[in-house]
């Protein structure tokens, strides 16, 4: 029987799966005597779940016991750039021995450096270790500028080195053909669409170009981030704050570059309302496009996949936490059903929060540069516009 390249391709994530959950069910095995870091306790789950879904300085694939009971850390490290108090600090993050309790200093150009839960602090003179007063502020280290290839950074490098080589190699194959050949079939669809059904409605026939091309850039950053987030490599960009907030910005500037003249007059003084009524409403306007909107796409994008990462690694936890109740067979059976239909499910929000936060940036933009009609009768009343009939729709 002949097995397809997409059943090979298939049985190869299945596989890469098993090997996530098979990886957290080696963390969470009765062996805590040893002091291996091995995961056990409802607390150490908390932290392992907290310590998976935020950025790090290297990857942390698998751990395992060796043969003379040490705890053997297998990944690869990352670029560490610091720029403290004597200037900038460069060094490679497997100098830290993948700890993260601040318990190894690395000493550099004079300076030393400890890793606390990710975060990197510089130790004042004479101290060994950070310690924290009971705000949780460091009394005898500070933060350093920290410019360093951290894996959410470098997961966006990669992406965009793909993206940039995927979308040259399809635009090059339109000069010879009229279609694409390989993984051009597969973004020729999803480009047409974008273009058709997420630029065109929301900006109109006339200057959907001149935004489609950052439609599309954002359309498939953040779905191949989404999907990126999904394999065992341990990916979050996308659950970063800080990432949303960038492209929430990108959105506003755009937008608000962008407005025409009949934007700025709805906004800052809406005509055919009392004028009375005009300075309310213009507050309501500007702090909806400056903050309401920016906020709603960075936070509905942010909060849908750190809560997607959290489910999943919640339900592989099920093999630990009922293990008892359930026998080891029990537990990671009914782990691995659940996390396997929630993965599936995030497959579908990885797409469905990329398309949400294209179209309502496309939205936005198009009620920045919508045409207004307007024809005033005499007594100051005037006929929906293009852009209000926009928003009313948005509302």
């Amino acid at each position: 029987m002949k097995i397809s390249f997409y059943s090979i391709k298939f049985f190869g994530l299945l596989f890469s799966f098993l090997l996530t959950l098979n990886g957290f069910a080696n963390e969470g095995s009765d062996n805590a005597s040893q002091g291996d870091e091995r995961i056990n306790t409802e607390n150490e789950i908390k932290e392992y779940i907290q310590h998976h879904i935020k950025d790090a300085h290297d990857f942390h694939l698998v751990s395992y016991t060796n043969d003379a009971g040490e705890r053997v850390h297998v990944g690869f490290p990352l670029p560490v750039i610091l720029y403290g108090r004597d200037g900038i600090t460069t060094f490679m993050s497997s100098e830290f021995h993948h700890d993260t309790e601040g318990k190894v200093v690395v000493e550099k150009n004079g300076s030393r450096f400890v890793n606390y839960h990710s975060k990197i602090y510089e130790l004042e003179n004479g101290a060994s270790e950070v310690a924290f007063d009971a705000d949780k502020h460091p009394v005898n280290a500070s933060r350093p500028l920290d410019l360093s290839i951290s894996k959410s950074v470098f997961g966006i490098l990669v992406i965009g080195l793909l993206m940039l080589w995927w979308f040259s190699s399809l635009a090059r194959q339109y000069k010879k053909r009229s279609i694409p050949k390989g993984f051009g079939r597969v973004l020729e669809p999803l480009v047409i669409y974008v273009r058709d059904e997420i630029a065109k409605p929301n900006i109109g026939e006339k200057k959907y170009r001149k935004f489609t091309g950052y439609l599309m850039t954002v359309f498939f950053f953040i779905w191949f981030l989404n999907i990126l987030g999904l394999t065992p490599l341990g990916f979050n960009v996308t659950g970063q704050i800080a990432v949303t907030a960038a492209l929430a910005i990108f959105t506003l500037i755009i937008y608000t570059v962008s407005g025409n003249r009949d934007y700025w007059i709805h906004m800052i003084w809406m005509p055919g309302v009392p004028i009375l009524i005009r300075p309310v409403l213009a507050l309501i306007e500007l702090l909806g496009a400056f903050v309401i909107k920016p906020f709603s796409l960075l936070v509905r994008l942010f909060a849908n996949i750190s809560a997607g990462h959290i489910i999943v690694m919640s339900l592989v936890a099920i093999m630990i936490t009922l293990k008892s109740e359930m026998t080891v067979f029990g537990s990671t059976t009914l782990s691995f059903v659940l996390a396997l239909f929630i993965t599936v499910i995030e497959l579908l929000v990885a797409f469905l929060q990329a398309y949400i936060f294209t179209m309502l940036s496309a939205l936005f933009i198009g009620m920045a540069v919508a045409e207004h009609d307007h024809e005033h009768d005499s007594d100051g009343t005037h006929e929906l516009s293009d852009a209000e009939d926009v928003r009313a729709d948005f509302i």
